[in-house]
């Protein structure tokens, strides 16, 4: 199936708004579309098997990415793996947080884009910066959650 997508036009584009650019302190759980410019801390390959159905290599990570005001652990999976190299710093867009053994998790998923700065700052007009030190003593991902479910009797 062939769909042909409609280009912008010039005003369409102008009207478009800069993306904002979050801090790791300003995550919650269950959260999506936020951007991020982060730097990796460390990296740890945490399954890397091959799919039994199709016989491709499954690679999950899990790498713990921060800025100026924390960090958190970053769910790296396949190709997002090769990015994540010890202090390189990375543009996260659309990115979702979730909890996973009550504690938060950020990823990518097929929705949002990862990339490097270089990469990732030229389509972007807000100011972004690498020039910051991860705080690694604010591990967002170390405050456990509860979830609570609510019921109405309605």
């Amino acid at each position: 199936l062939w769909c042909a997508l409609p280009t912008m036009t010039e005003k369409q584009k102008k009207s478009l708004k800069p993306p904002k650019f979050l801090k790791v302190r300003d995550l919650e759980p269950g959260t999506t579309g936020h951007n991020l410019v982060v730097k990796v801390v460390e990296v740890n390959i945490v399954i890397e098997k091959e799919r039994k159905k199709d016989g491709k290599e499954v690679k999950v990570a899990e790498c713990l990415v921060g800025d100026e005001t924390g960090c958190i652990l970053f769910t790296a999976r396949n190709e997002q793996i090769d990015l994540m190299k010890s202090g390189a710093t990375l543009v996260v867009r659309n990115g979702r947080v979730n909890l996973f053994k009550s504690c938060m998790r950020l990823a990518v998923d097929r929705w949002g884009l990862l990339q490097t700065f270089e990469e990732g700052q030229k389509g972007i007009s807000t100011k972004i910066s690498d020039k910051f030190e991860v705080n690694t003593k604010n591990n967002v991902s170390k405050q456990q959650y509860k979830v609570v479910y609510e019921y109405s009797r309605e």
